[in-house]
Protein backbone atom coordinates (compact mmCIF):
# COMPACT_ATOMS: atom_id res chain seq x y z
CA UNK A 1 0.00 0.00 0.00
CA UNK A 2 1.78 3.29 -1.12
CA UNK A 3 2.60 5.64 1.71
CA UNK A 4 0.26 8.97 1.77
CA UNK A 5 3.28 11.08 3.28
CA UNK A 6 5.39 10.18 0.16
CA UNK A 7 2.05 10.70 -2.11
CA UNK A 8 1.97 14.21 -0.19
CA UNK A 9 5.94 14.98 -1.04
CA UNK A 10 5.28 13.95 -4.48
CA UNK A 11 2.27 16.11 -5.04
CA UNK A 12 2.81 18.82 -2.72
CA UNK A 13 6.99 19.67 -3.02
CA UNK A 14 8.49 17.89 -5.82
CA UNK A 15 9.35 19.79 -8.82
CA UNK A 16 10.23 18.55 -12.31
CA UNK A 17 13.55 21.83 -11.76
CA UNK A 18 14.59 19.60 -8.57
CA UNK A 19 14.89 16.28 -10.17
CA UNK A 20 16.73 17.57 -13.20
CA UNK A 21 18.77 19.76 -10.14
CA UNK A 22 19.92 16.30 -8.38
CA UNK A 23 20.35 14.55 -11.44
CA UNK A 24 23.52 17.32 -12.00
CA UNK A 25 24.72 17.36 -9.29
CA UNK A 26 25.58 14.02 -9.07
CA UNK A 27 27.26 14.73 -12.47
CA UNK A 28 28.46 17.61 -11.39
CA UNK A 29 29.67 18.02 -7.52
CA UNK A 30 28.78 21.59 -7.74
CA UNK A 31 26.06 23.59 -7.16
CA UNK A 32 27.67 26.66 -9.34
CA UNK A 33 28.06 23.81 -12.83
CA UNK A 34 24.80 21.80 -11.82
CA UNK A 35 22.91 25.37 -11.91
CA UNK A 36 24.31 25.89 -14.88
CA UNK A 37 23.90 22.67 -16.75
CA UNK A 38 20.12 22.95 -15.42
CA UNK A 39 19.59 26.05 -16.98
CA UNK A 40 19.36 27.90 -13.52
CA UNK A 41 21.04 30.59 -11.24
CA UNK A 42 23.17 29.51 -8.49
CA UNK A 43 20.55 30.98 -6.05
CA UNK A 44 18.14 29.92 -7.54
CA UNK A 45 19.43 25.67 -7.65
CA UNK A 46 20.69 26.18 -4.20
CA UNK A 47 16.86 27.69 -3.03
CA UNK A 48 15.25 24.47 -4.89
CA UNK A 49 17.81 22.17 -3.12
CA UNK A 50 16.77 23.79 0.51
CA UNK A 51 13.24 23.58 -0.26
CA UNK A 52 13.94 19.84 -1.28
CA UNK A 53 15.75 19.54 2.22
CA UNK A 54 13.37 21.06 4.31
CA UNK A 55 10.50 18.74 3.03
CA UNK A 56 12.20 15.80 3.28
CA UNK A 57 13.94 16.76 6.07
CA UNK A 58 16.93 14.69 5.31
CA UNK A 59 20.54 16.36 4.50
CA UNK A 60 21.19 15.01 0.92
CA UNK A 61 24.39 16.99 0.30
CA UNK A 62 27.46 17.68 2.42
CA UNK A 63 28.99 20.96 1.59
CA UNK A 64 32.67 20.73 1.00
CA UNK A 65 35.03 23.32 0.30
CA UNK A 66 34.86 23.15 -3.17
CA UNK A 67 31.67 21.45 -4.29
CA UNK A 68 29.00 19.09 -2.36
CA UNK A 69 28.79 15.75 -2.36
CA UNK A 70 25.60 13.41 -1.60
CA UNK A 71 24.98 12.08 1.33
CA UNK A 72 23.68 8.24 1.35
CA UNK A 73 19.90 10.16 1.08
CA UNK A 74 21.26 12.09 -1.52
CA UNK A 75 22.69 9.35 -3.58
CA UNK A 76 19.20 7.60 -3.28
CA UNK A 77 17.30 11.06 -4.66
CA UNK A 78 19.97 11.04 -7.45
CA UNK A 79 19.14 7.57 -8.76
CA UNK A 80 15.56 7.70 -8.65
CA UNK A 81 15.40 11.71 -9.83
CA UNK A 82 17.47 10.02 -12.91
CA UNK A 83 15.04 7.36 -13.51
CA UNK A 84 11.95 9.58 -13.16
CA UNK A 85 13.15 11.90 -15.72
CA UNK A 86 13.92 9.11 -18.19
CA UNK A 87 10.16 7.74 -17.64
CA UNK A 88 9.16 11.76 -18.64
CA UNK A 89 11.46 11.74 -20.98
CA UNK A 90 10.35 7.75 -22.39
CA UNK A 91 6.59 8.86 -22.28
CA UNK A 92 7.28 12.16 -24.65
CA UNK A 93 9.35 9.67 -27.19
CA UNK A 94 6.52 7.24 -27.23
CA UNK A 95 3.88 10.10 -27.97
CA UNK A 96 6.07 11.52 -30.62
CA UNK A 97 6.84 8.38 -32.22
CA UNK A 98 2.78 7.83 -32.15
CA UNK A 99 1.78 10.84 -33.98
CA UNK A 100 4.29 10.55 -36.30
CA UNK A 101 3.41 6.83 -37.42
CA UNK A 102 6.14 4.92 -35.67
CA UNK A 103 6.33 1.65 -33.63
CA UNK A 104 8.67 2.95 -30.78
CA UNK A 105 12.38 2.77 -29.28
CA UNK A 106 14.17 0.49 -27.48
CA UNK A 107 17.61 0.75 -25.51
CA UNK A 108 19.51 -2.28 -24.72
CA UNK A 109 22.54 -3.44 -22.84
CA UNK A 110 24.81 -6.40 -23.48
CA UNK A 111 27.85 -8.57 -22.17
CA UNK A 112 30.21 -9.70 -24.94
CA UNK A 113 29.12 -12.89 -25.48
CA UNK A 114 25.19 -12.25 -26.12
CA UNK A 115 25.80 -9.32 -27.50
CA UNK A 116 28.21 -11.32 -30.51
CA UNK A 117 25.63 -14.26 -30.95
CA UNK A 118 22.14 -14.05 -29.36
CA UNK A 119 21.63 -10.00 -29.63
CA UNK A 120 21.20 -9.76 -33.40
CA UNK A 121 19.67 -12.85 -33.94
CA UNK A 122 16.77 -11.31 -31.60
CA UNK A 123 17.21 -7.85 -33.55
CA UNK A 124 16.69 -9.26 -36.89
CA UNK A 125 13.90 -11.04 -35.53
CA UNK A 126 12.47 -7.83 -33.90
CA UNK A 127 12.72 -6.15 -37.35
CA UNK A 128 10.90 -8.63 -38.78
CA UNK A 129 8.07 -7.80 -37.07
CA UNK A 130 8.08 -4.22 -36.57
CA UNK A 131 10.31 -2.69 -38.75
CA UNK A 132 10.11 1.05 -37.53
CA UNK A 133 10.98 0.18 -34.05
CA UNK A 134 14.47 2.00 -33.43
CA UNK A 135 17.20 0.04 -31.41
CA UNK A 136 20.03 1.32 -29.34
CA UNK A 137 22.54 -0.91 -28.33
CA UNK A 138 25.28 -0.73 -26.07
CA UNK A 139 28.12 -3.25 -25.42
CA UNK A 140 29.64 -3.09 -21.79
CA UNK A 141 30.54 -4.95 -18.58
CA UNK A 142 27.41 -5.54 -16.41
CA UNK A 143 28.18 -3.08 -13.47
CA UNK A 144 27.83 -0.02 -15.47
CA UNK A 145 24.98 -0.89 -17.29
CA UNK A 146 23.25 -1.99 -14.74
CA UNK A 147 23.86 1.48 -13.26
CA UNK A 148 22.28 2.49 -16.59
CA UNK A 149 19.09 0.78 -16.61
CA UNK A 150 18.47 2.11 -12.83
CA UNK A 151 18.87 5.79 -14.23
CA UNK A 152 16.54 4.16 -16.88
CA UNK A 153 19.07 5.31 -19.74
CA UNK A 154 18.60 1.39 -20.94
CA UNK A 155 15.47 -0.63 -21.06
CA UNK A 156 16.84 -3.89 -20.80
CA UNK A 157 20.45 -5.34 -19.92
CA UNK A 158 21.85 -8.92 -20.79
CA UNK A 159 23.65 -9.05 -18.37
CA UNK A 160 24.93 -10.24 -14.54
CA UNK A 161 23.70 -8.83 -11.02
CA UNK A 162 26.51 -8.45 -9.26
CA UNK A 163 25.53 -5.54 -6.45
CA UNK A 164 23.17 -7.58 -3.54
CA UNK A 165 21.79 -3.86 -2.94
CA UNK A 166 20.35 -3.60 -6.32
CA UNK A 167 19.05 -7.09 -6.67
CA UNK A 168 16.19 -6.16 -4.76
CA UNK A 169 14.88 -3.47 -7.50
CA UNK A 170 15.48 -5.96 -10.23
CA UNK A 171 14.27 -9.04 -12.13
CA UNK A 172 16.83 -11.39 -13.77
CA UNK A 173 16.20 -14.00 -16.05
CA UNK A 174 18.80 -16.50 -16.45
CA UNK A 175 19.94 -17.29 -19.88
CA UNK A 176 23.17 -19.51 -20.02
CA UNK A 177 26.48 -20.15 -17.97
CA UNK A 178 30.08 -18.81 -20.12
CA UNK A 179 33.02 -21.47 -19.44
CA UNK A 180 36.17 -20.00 -20.87
CA UNK A 181 38.78 -21.62 -23.28
CA UNK A 182 42.30 -19.86 -23.89
CA UNK A 183 41.69 -18.85 -27.86
CA UNK A 184 44.93 -18.24 -29.78
CA UNK A 185 45.50 -18.20 -33.61
CA UNK A 186 45.56 -20.96 -35.64
CA UNK A 187 49.34 -22.66 -35.93
CA UNK A 188 50.35 -20.97 -32.58
CA UNK A 189 53.29 -22.54 -30.89
CA UNK A 190 50.93 -23.85 -27.78
CA UNK A 191 48.36 -25.16 -30.37
CA UNK A 192 47.82 -28.79 -30.37
CA UNK A 193 50.36 -29.64 -26.98
CA UNK A 194 48.56 -31.72 -24.38
CA UNK A 195 50.75 -30.71 -21.32
CA UNK A 196 50.33 -26.93 -21.12
CA UNK A 197 50.54 -25.30 -17.16
CA UNK A 198 49.10 -22.46 -15.79
CA UNK A 199 52.94 -21.26 -15.41
CA UNK A 200 53.35 -21.71 -18.87
CA UNK A 201 50.63 -19.68 -19.76
CA UNK A 202 51.40 -16.92 -17.32
CA UNK A 203 54.60 -16.14 -19.57
CA UNK A 204 52.70 -15.49 -22.61
CA UNK A 205 51.21 -12.14 -23.61
CA UNK A 206 47.68 -12.05 -22.96
CA UNK A 207 44.41 -9.98 -23.65
CA UNK A 208 42.56 -9.33 -21.25
CA UNK A 209 39.20 -7.39 -19.97
CA UNK A 210 39.58 -4.29 -18.23
CA UNK A 211 40.50 -4.24 -14.57
CA UNK A 212 37.12 -4.17 -12.18
CA UNK A 213 35.04 -6.37 -14.66
CA UNK A 214 34.14 -10.04 -13.54
CA UNK A 215 36.40 -11.85 -15.98
CA UNK A 216 39.75 -9.76 -14.93
CA UNK A 217 39.05 -10.41 -11.31
CA UNK A 218 38.64 -14.23 -11.80
CA UNK A 219 41.83 -14.62 -13.97
CA UNK A 220 43.90 -12.51 -11.48
CA UNK A 221 42.66 -14.64 -8.81
CA UNK A 222 43.37 -18.20 -10.58
CA UNK A 223 47.20 -17.03 -11.24
CA UNK A 224 47.51 -15.43 -7.77
CA UNK A 225 45.72 -19.04 -6.06
CA UNK A 226 48.74 -20.59 -8.20
CA UNK A 227 51.01 -18.48 -6.57
CA UNK A 228 52.33 -17.07 -10.50
CA UNK A 229 52.77 -13.44 -11.44
CA UNK A 230 49.87 -11.53 -13.52
CA UNK A 231 50.82 -11.69 -17.01
CA UNK A 232 53.84 -8.91 -17.59
CA UNK A 233 52.75 -8.38 -20.97
CA UNK A 234 49.13 -7.68 -21.55
CA UNK A 235 46.65 -5.34 -23.63
CA UNK A 236 43.68 -4.27 -22.36
CA UNK A 237 40.16 -4.68 -24.68
CA UNK A 238 36.86 -5.58 -24.99
CA UNK A 239 36.31 -5.25 -28.20
CA UNK A 240 36.19 -8.66 -30.16
CA UNK A 241 37.40 -7.03 -33.75
CA UNK A 242 40.33 -5.91 -31.87
CA UNK A 243 40.88 -9.20 -30.45
CA UNK A 244 40.56 -11.20 -32.91
CA UNK A 245 43.28 -8.74 -34.86
CA UNK A 246 45.88 -9.29 -32.25
CA UNK A 247 45.33 -13.20 -32.08
CA UNK A 248 45.70 -13.08 -35.79
CA UNK A 249 48.61 -11.35 -35.71
CA UNK A 250 50.54 -11.99 -32.84
CA UNK A 251 50.85 -14.98 -30.19
CA UNK A 252 49.01 -13.82 -27.69
CA UNK A 253 46.13 -15.35 -25.75
CA UNK A 254 43.09 -14.52 -24.26
CA UNK A 255 40.25 -16.16 -22.44
CA UNK A 256 36.81 -16.34 -24.07
CA UNK A 257 33.96 -18.44 -24.65
CA UNK A 258 34.22 -20.87 -27.70
CA UNK A 259 30.85 -19.57 -28.04
CA UNK A 260 32.12 -16.31 -29.20
CA UNK A 261 35.11 -17.50 -31.98
CA UNK A 262 33.06 -20.45 -33.32
CA UNK A 263 33.35 -18.49 -37.08
CA UNK A 264 36.97 -18.01 -36.85
CA UNK A 265 37.31 -21.47 -35.49
CA UNK A 266 35.11 -22.87 -38.34
CA UNK A 267 37.20 -20.77 -41.33
CA UNK A 268 40.20 -21.89 -39.49
CA UNK A 269 41.75 -18.80 -38.05
CA UNK A 270 41.60 -19.96 -34.15
CA UNK A 271 42.03 -22.56 -32.47
CA UNK A 272 41.52 -23.48 -28.53
CA UNK A 273 44.01 -24.58 -26.40
CA UNK A 274 44.09 -28.26 -24.59
CA UNK A 275 43.62 -26.53 -21.08
CA UNK A 276 40.93 -26.24 -19.00
CA UNK A 277 41.14 -22.88 -16.63
CA UNK A 278 38.75 -24.65 -14.54
CA UNK A 279 36.97 -20.98 -15.25
CA UNK A 280 33.29 -20.57 -15.22
CA UNK A 281 31.38 -17.14 -15.38
CA UNK A 282 27.84 -16.51 -13.66
CA UNK A 283 25.18 -17.19 -15.72
CA UNK A 284 24.12 -14.12 -17.62
CA UNK A 285 20.69 -13.54 -18.53
CA UNK A 286 17.83 -10.49 -19.07
CA UNK A 287 17.73 -7.64 -16.82
CA UNK A 288 14.77 -5.59 -16.10
CA UNK A 289 13.47 -2.69 -13.48
CA UNK A 290 10.90 -4.66 -10.83
CA UNK A 291 7.15 -3.26 -11.66
CA UNK A 292 8.79 -0.97 -14.48
CA UNK A 293 6.41 -1.10 -17.29
CA UNK A 294 8.09 -1.91 -20.43
CA UNK A 295 7.24 0.20 -23.63
CA UNK A 296 5.49 -1.88 -26.76
CA UNK A 297 9.35 -1.72 -28.15
CA UNK A 298 10.76 -2.99 -25.59
CA UNK A 299 8.27 -5.77 -24.95
CA UNK A 300 8.83 -6.82 -27.87
CA UNK A 301 12.50 -6.72 -27.59
CA UNK A 302 12.00 -8.77 -24.47
CA UNK A 303 9.72 -11.39 -26.17
CA UNK A 304 12.08 -11.93 -29.39
CA UNK A 305 14.91 -12.25 -26.85
CA UNK A 306 13.32 -14.82 -25.21
CA UNK A 307 12.19 -17.18 -27.80
CA UNK A 308 15.57 -16.95 -29.31
CA UNK A 309 17.16 -18.31 -26.05
CA UNK A 310 14.23 -20.99 -26.08
CA UNK A 311 15.51 -22.11 -29.90
CA UNK A 312 19.25 -22.37 -28.82
CA UNK A 313 18.32 -24.51 -26.01
CA UNK A 314 16.37 -26.81 -28.25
Amino acid sequence: MPDPRSDRFVRSHLKVRQLVLLVELGRHGSILHAAQAANLTQPAASKLLAELEHALGMKLFDRLPRGVAPTDYGAVMIRRAGAALAELDAGHQEVMELSSGLSGRVAIGAVLTPATTLLPRAVVALKARQPRVHVTITVDTSKPMIQQLQNGELDLVIGRVLDSESAAQLSFEPLSEEPHRIIVRAGHPLAGRSDLSLQELARQAWILPPGGSILRDRLTALFLSAGLDQPHQAVETLSLPVVTSLLGMSDMVVALPEELIQPYRDAGLLTVLDFDLGLRMDAYGIVTRRGHQLSPGAELMLDCLREEAARRVL
